[in-house]
């Protein structure tokens, strides 16, 4: 049985190392959300400094609906995958992208484990403020990190959800945990 993992997290929280680290204790393969993103991102502000034109997160959803499907199409039965979001509670966009993993899990048969990185404002914003972050269009923005840490990170219930506190975890630790979880869950 395969596994879909979403990790959920702010900027800076460290979704994409925890997948890597992840991704070799479950044999899974990683889909980050820049994946999604990027396409797009790069055909705009080079600077990265000008806000995002309006609309423009919809064409993202539309790049993840491509990839979500063609994983549901092709990939083995027995495939994992780790997925991440960094999604807010109350705001549609973030829900609508957290059902589309839903679907996608559904339709592949997958078991689906939402787990959601929480990180003090503090080291939050230490983590964010990483120059290497910029070279993946990842945000820098140490301002926006405090006041996006007053959000609440997307929480749907969910009967495999695992809330997980990595402020002074290591990734490694943070994976461990999340594989252990994934396995009490069945998968």
């Amino acid at each position: 049985m395969s596994v879909f993992v979403l990790l959920l997290g702010f900027p800076g929280v460290g979704k994409l190392t925890i997948a890597r680290e992840l991704g070799s204790l479950i044999s899974a393969k990683i889909v980050d959300n820049h994946w999604f993103n990027n396409p797009i991102l790069r055909l705009l502000d080079e600077d990265q400094t000008a806000p995002l034109p309006r609309g423009v997160w919809e064409y993202t959803g539309r790049i993840r609906q491509a990839v979500l499907d063609a994983i549901t199409a092709y990939s083995s039965p027995s495939a994992n995958f780790i997925f991440t979001h960094a999604g807010v509670e109350g705001d549609e966009r973030s829900a609508r992208t957290y059902q589309q993993f839903v679907d996608a899990a559904t339709q592949g048969a997958a078991v689906f484990v939402p787990v959601r990185l929480l990180c003090a404002e503090e080291e939050l914003a230490a983590r964010v403020s990483s120059p290497a972050r910029r070279n993946h269009l990842k945000t820098t923005d140490v301002e926006t990190s405090r006041s996006r840490s007053q959000a609440v990170v997307l929480d749907i219930p969910h009967q495999h959800a695992l809330t997980l506190d990595v402020t002074f975890r290591s990734p490694l630790e943070s994976a461990a945990a999340i594989r252990d979880h994934v396995v009490a869950c069945g998968a």
